[in-house]
């Protein structure tokens, strides 16, 4: 029996997907978590076979709790789930920790043979979006581009992760406390992230992050 720790801060998206995995033989959700924190706690004093966690939540989200959790226990298994299938996000989340990236859209067939293969120990992206990277990574006189101009390939990880919840709401005092940074450093990485993308400020970031699905 496969235990899996089910992390989405939507209470009806939750239950459906439980309901959905439990119908396939084999899998059992033996707990719940409605943020990224919830998550982080009960993973320092649990255990299960298979994590999946929601990308995008209030507070920490995915990728942030994905690094937190890892810290504590290098063993864990976690699969992404999320709406965003544009890299940079999947390399993102790879990068944190996670062993699996797949889609809201996929199939319960497809998200449970990304289950099976990551607690099997392989790594597992949804075929489409491994695809996409692959085709992504073609380069031209040295540099590599994106095959759909997306300009948020040429952010660090901290900076994508900070221009999600700037794009998202939230302000610096809010970001530092939810990351334990001080304010000073949010600023530096949110002036970063202007110069690199060559845009003014906070409005134009939020505007380019909702044009190209970022949030």
């Amino acid at each position: 029996m496969i235990s899996i720790y089910l992390v989405d801060d939507h209470d009806l998206v939750r239950a459906g997907i439980k309901q959905i995995l439990e119908s396939f033989r084999g899998i059992s959700v033996i707990g719940e978590a409605s943020s990224g924190e919830q998550a982080v706690a009960w993973c320092k004093v649990h255990q299960c076979d298979v994590i999946l966690m929601d990308m995008s939540m209030p507070g920490i989200d995915g990728i942030e709790a994905t690094k937190r959790i890892v810290r504590y226990n290098p063993d864990a298994r976690i699969i992404m789930l999320t709406v965003h299938k544009d890299d940079p996000i999947p390399t993102q989340v790879m990068k944190a920790g996670a062993w699996g990236f797949i889609t809201k859209g996929a199939t319960p067939e497809e998200t449970v043979k990304a289950i099976q293969e990551v607690y099997a120990g392989k790594r597992y992206i949804e075929p489409d979006v491994a695809q996409m990277m692959a085709l992504d990574r073609i380069t031209t006189n040295g540099k590599e581009l994106g095959a759909d101009g997306n300009p948020f390939k040429l952010l660090a990880e901290r900076e994508l992760q900070i221009t999600t919840m700037v794009a998202q709401g939230y302000k610096v005092n809010e970001i530092a406390e939810r990351l334990a940074i001080s304010p000073k450093t949010v600023n530096s990485y949110r002036y970063r992230v202007f110069k690199k993308l060559n845009i003014g400020g906070d409005v134009e970031l939020t505007r380019l992050a909702i044009r190209h699905g970022l949030v």
